[in-house]
């Protein structure tokens, strides 16, 4: 990384260096989805990767075994990458040397091309009743996070398992949530106990449309209705995955474990069922998505877990026509085989055409960085953005070797760069500025904005960012040349 030794030669002179602080005003949550593929008739990995990264506002995806081809796709998308282990490889990822080769084989290829950011074990293991699976649980995701560590990789990449609501015993009040008797203590307790040392989260599979009934649909579907009351805390909850995550809250709090984050790693509403099931059906499919995606968002979090965002994988991605069992399980897709959506959630990112009034959305507003942001993160968004930018205007090219803003060469000044060029392009959407928390909306013109750069540990410069709106925004950082870096 190239520093520079002396502060930019053409800062006016007439200009006071201020430096602006601005605070976050983007949600904090993130909506991925999993990415099945038990069909016969789905597009080919990379168009996937393609559309979900140019058209949609899905920025995490989870697949279901570690098939490279998949894997390979999202090389250098950004977007961020769960990897499932089958169950039936448990067993043998107990074994070192076998835990190693995997992951030789299916991670250290493909990293940090492909942003890998966790590797689940098994699916729903404890709902199986295989006492070999169960058994071996725990100790699988041990020796895999000890062939992480191995590889240097442990801090970047971590380990959990998705468990579906029949680990609990009871679940109504959501208060008096608890785990199975058994599994409990010699299994949850020490499985919970490796993720606070790993600092993983807990990851559940809540699906309110097999929790309802008729009388019920209003409250799972986050419609108005009268809400059920918890008898023992007075709390009235007005929507089943409320419930059901305090549930599952509530037990691992009996353990010890309340501080542990919680993670959605499936819940999804069929598009199409049996005529005896309740609810499935394309508009209520789509009422549920879509307000479960406003919710988790939010930044209400739940009764017992307020003032939280959950991070939520929206099960699924495709219809899998070749799944077996009833018809609701091949008809929870989000989009057809042509990725034309099956319905109207909001998932695909807007245009930024102009409004009623001719002024376009957004207007007057820019994403920088958080001051602190660190600059691993920033690397990770300058990978992101380029990625989502091709074939939009300019993209990275600014940025890259010999470009014109290729100066000053430090991860601070391409993540400037990149940062606000991929929320411009994309519409100025305040989610578009998330950034994994590392962006922040301000409405300070950046036609006088300075940034803080600190190139090395003991030396601070800043840079100016001097504009021309002509129709684009041509920016000048301090006489390093001139960058497009949005409309």
């Amino acid at each position: 990384m190239a520093a520079s030794s002396s502060p930019p030669h053409h800062v006016p002179t007439a200009l006071t260096l201020l430096f602006i602080l601005v605070s976050a005003t983007t949600t904090n949550g993130s909506i991925g989805v999993n990415y099945g593929t038990v069909a016969d008739d789905l597009p080919p990995p990379g168009e996937v990767a393609r559309f979900l990264l140019q058209s949609t506002v899905i920025n995490r995806v989870r697949i279901f075994d570690p098939n490279p081809e998949l894997i390979q796709a999202f090389a250098h998308t950004g977007i961020q990458i769960t990897v499932t282990v089958p169950n039936d490889q448990i067993p043998r990822l107990a074994n070192l040397s076998f835990a190693q080769q995997w992951i030789k084989s299916y991670i250290q290829p493909y990293f940090p091309a492909t942003n890998l950011v966790r590797i689940l074990v098994g699916n729903e293991v404890l709902s199986t009743g295989n006492r070999l699976l169960i058994g071996t649980l725990v100790p699988a995701m041990q020796t895999l996070h000890a062939a992480l560590a191995g590889a240097s990789l442990d801090r970047r990449i971590q380990i959990s398992t998705p468990h579906s609501l029949g680990i609990l015993s009871a679940s109504t009040p959501p208060s008096a949530g608890k785990f199975h008797g058994g599994y409990d203590v010699h299994i949850l307790k020490p499985l919970l106990g490796f993720l606070r040392s790993t600092n993983s989260p807990f990851m559940i599979n809540p699906y309110p449309f097999f929790g309802c009934s008729e009388e019920t649909l209003d409250y799972a579907l986050f419609r108005p209705n009268l809400g059920f009351l918890d008898p023992n805390t007075r709390i009235r909850y007005t929507n089943m995955l409320d419930a059901q995550l305090d549930a599952v809250f509530s037990a691992m709090k009996s353990l010890g474990f309340g501080d542990l984050e919680i993670v959605i790693a499936e819940t999804g509403w069929p598009s199409k069922g049996e005529p005896s099931q309740i609810g499935a059906g394309q508009e209520n499919a789509a009422q549920y998505n879509r307000n479960l995606m406003r919710h988790v968002n939010s930044g209400d979090g739940t009764p017992l877990m307020p003032n939280r965002t959950f991070e939520t994988y929206i099960f699924s991605l495709f219809n899998e026509d070749l799944k077996p069992g009833p018809t609701c399980e091949r008809n929870f897709g989000l989009f057809g085989p042509d990725l034309t959506p099956a319905y109207d959630v909001g998932i695909l990112r807007p245009t930024a055409e102009p409004d009623g009034g001719g002024e376009r959305k957004g207007a007057g507003k820019w994403c920088v960085a958080k001051e602190g942001a660190d600059v691993d993160s920033l690397q990770r968004n300058i990978d992101y953005v380029c990625g989502a930018l091709v074939g939009l205007g300019p993209g990275c090219g600014p940025i890259q070797e010999g470009g014109e803003c290729f100066f000053p060469d430090t991860v601070r000044a391409h993540a400037a760069y990149a940062m606000n060029a991929f929320y411009q392009a994309m519409g100025r959407n305040d989610y578009d500025c998330d950034f994994r928390r590392t962006g922040a909306i301000t409405a300070v013109d950046p036609s006088l904005l300075l940034l803080k750069l600190r190139f090395d540990s003991f030396c601070v410069y800043a840079f100016i960012f001097t504009c021309d709106d002509d129709g684009g925004r041509w920016c000048n950082f301090a006489g390093y040349g001139n960058c497009k870096y949005g409309h």
